[in-house]
């Protein structure tokens, strides 16, 4: 039978909730910032390299002091974090102007 953990599991999991809500609010300001500019392409480009560089650099730091199921928990969170901001992205507010 497998033991799981449970302190690392909420342990990466707490961080993972965390950095998934950075990730994605990042990627918000990144394409606000990039629909204004006239370089688009290469902003959101930077915008996402430091955000993946972020996520698995913290993901790694979770992995070395947690094990492995601090980075089960990390990447569960991740996926849940995932989850919820893309929910709301559907059920967002209509486009100013539409009818």
């Amino acid at each position: 039978m497998i033991v799981v953990d449970w302190t690392e599991f909420l342990f990466g999991g707490t961080i993972g909730l965390v950095m998934g809500a950075l990730f994605f609010i990042g990627l918000a300001v990144g394409v606000r910032y990039a629909l204004r500019s006239e370089n688009s392409i290469m902003l959101l480009s930077l915008s996402a390299v430091i955000r993946i560089a972020a996520l698995l650099g913290v993901g790694w730091i979770v992995l070395a002091l947690g094990g492995s199921w601090a980075g089960a928990g990390y990447a569960v969170a991740f996926l849940l974090a995932r989850f919820i901001a893309t929910t709301f992205a559907r059920v967002g507010a209509p486009a100013r102007g539409a009818s």
